[in-house]
């Protein structure tokens, strides 16, 4: 077994090593004691309590014994409800903790144990179980995304060289300019599906165009918010599309490394990436004279290890370099002040999946895929909780919210109707079911004051008490801020004590005046989206 200080040795000169060097050392002993991190922080040359600081941020870090072994038992918004408590109970005597969603709202209840992650009802069946594909496509136009992913052995360079894969690369390599490649994605249309919506052209442009070298290309796969779990079956049964799609986007900004972001929760994943790398590598579309250039491309993989702020990209960059994961102030951006304050793409994996389609059929073909006539393309609506048929759903902009939920989805439970669903994972709050009439698209989520964003939804039907759903919400956001600024750090947290007991109307009054600061003042996403929640509780609850 390696010494403490051959371990950081082995790390040191990788970039972005902080994390790698955690997972190193807790991969190792289960845990992570003061010992150790005195000699990271000999090693790294980073202060002891800095260190401290970064370390206890994350929530999957243990710090004594037995640590990682130790059973982590899903409490998120929609396995609570499908027997995520019952489970964590039946689990003390393991010392089982809970975490906040993991990702899996189609296959409750994860527990993580050690590198494995089991799924069950109740504790007496618990086993691993594959990502669930996306369900047969009902609709009339055509996937993007997940026109291949049921295809046998897509995960494998072969399987996905079958059906076309690094074929958009070697045509841009060979025959297309850098300037070329990005006006295919302006013209298409394409803006981030994160949830900002951020042309994604002219982003990859401003990166091309900003000075300083080298520049990077990260990939945001830190799906923290709840209800949303697309990134995992687009990685787990595709990832050579996203390696396609960060080397394409290395292509056009003159990029030279890259990152992939991947959280915690998802260790299987992580085994599927590393494999498609390697592939990827020896098949020559990645790393050294790409394709016999003089291209050269890096990709590395950082796990994540619990933080929901990290999603933000200003925090996802600060996390890589080993610093603490607050969010940044912008301006700079990181197009122009990224990772190391250098030229920096941050794309999600939705966004580079879709630019890689993109760059092999066509930016007029994308702009066909819509409903909409003034967007462009599909969205991945990741659907969970009391309906039929939980999943992934990639739907073409403008298709009617309950055509999704009804023809779709099947519907709500046996004997059930729909009291409210969430948006946006939780970030977009509640939509109540007088104002299901609406379209996919963010314009008409906006028009009942809420947001697209991410594309999580998550069903409620007339069982479910919406104070307690609010609540619990509420509490989550709590938990996860990041402290950095007040009215987020307090007003979270003073929003979850109110909404503890019975609403009145002061109650009420404190609550919007809370959130319109919040809104105003809040130095992220997190702070300005966490009242969302009470203000459309309150149309649900007049």
């Amino acid at each position: 077994m390696s010494t403490n200080a051959e371990l950081v040795a082995n790390w040191r000169d990788e970039p972005a090593p902080l994390l790698s060097v955690f997972h190193a050392f807790h991969d190792r002993d289960g845990f992570i004691s003061e010992e150790v991190l005195r000699d990271i922080s000999v090693g790294l040359r980073i202060p002891l309590a800095e260190l401290f600081g970064t370390l206890t941020f994350y929530h999957h870090f243990s710090r004594e014994a037995p640590g990682q072994s130790t059973p982590r038992v899903c409490t998120g918004p929609v396995c609570r409800l499908q027997g995520g408590i019952e489970i964590l109970n039946a689990l003390k005597d393991e010392g089982a903790t809970e975490m906040p969603c993991a990702g899996r709202c189609d296959d409750c209840v994860p527990v993580i144990k050690g590198h494995q992650v089991f799924t069950g009802k109740n504790a007496d069946n618990l086993s691993v179980q594959p990502t669930p594909l996306p369900p047969t496509y009902p609709g009339d136009k055509e996937e993007c995304i997940f026109a291949d992913i049921r295809e046998q052995n897509g995960n494998t360079i072969e399987g996905y060289q079958n059906t076309g894969g690094y074929g958009a690369l070697r045509k841009a390599i060979t025959s297309l300019t850098p300037q070329h490649v990005i006006q295919t994605l302006k013209d298409s249309q394409l803006a981030g599906r994160g949830g900002a919506g951020f042309p994604t052209g002219v982003k990859w442009e401003s990166v091309l165009n900003a000075p300083g070298e080298p520049k990077t290309i990260v990939c945001n796969a830190d799906e923290g918010e709840p209800g949303c779990f697309k990134d995992r079956v687009i990685l787990d049964y595709a990832p050579h599309t996203i390696i396609e799609g960060m080397t394409l986007a290395a292509y056009a900004t003159g990029a030279t490394r890259g990152f992939i972001y991947l959280r915690y929760e998802y260790p299987e994943t992580l085994r599927i990436l590393e494999k498609a790398i390697a592939e990827a590598e020896k098949e020559n579309v990645l790393g050294k004279d790409i394709l016999e250039t003089q291209f050269n491309f890096d990709i590395h993989i950082r796990r994540g290890a619990g933080a929901y702020v990290c999603g933000e990209e200003g925090s996802l960059l600060n996390s890589l370099q080993g610093e603490h994961p607050f969010p940044r102030n912008r301006p700079p951006y990181p197009v122009t002040h990224g990772f190391e304050n250098l030229p920096t793409v941050v794309n999600n994996v939705e966004t580079l999946a879709a630019a890689t389609q993109i760059l092999r059929k066509g930016a007029a073909w994308y702009r066909s895929l819509s409903y909409n006539p003034d967007l462009s393309g599909t969205k991945i609506i990741s659907l969970s909780g009391d309906i039929q048929k939980p999943g992934n759903y990639e739907v073409p902009f403008g298709l009617p919210l309950k055509s999704l939920l009804y023809d779709w989805a099947g519907g709500p439970l046996p004997g059930r109707k729909i009291q409210a669903i969430t948006s946006a994972g939780l970030s977009g709050g509640f939509i109540g079911e007088n104002d299901l009439d609406i379209n996919i698209d963010e314009p008409s989520f906006q028009n009942v004051g809420a947001m697209l964003g991410a594309g999580g939804i998550m069903v409620f039907d007339d069982t479910r008490d919406m104070l307690d759903a609010a609540h619990n919400a509420m509490e989550f956001f709590a938990e996860e801020s990041c402290g950095k600024c007040f009215p987020c750090r307090i007003g979270t947290h003073r929003l979850t004590e109110l909404l503890s007991k019975p609403l009145n109307q002061k109650s009420k009054d404190i609550i919007a005046e809370i959130g319109s600061v919040m809104k105003a003042t809040s130095a992220c996403g997190l702070g300005t989206a966490a009242p969302n929640i009470t203000d459309s509780l309150m149309r649900l609850i007049p």
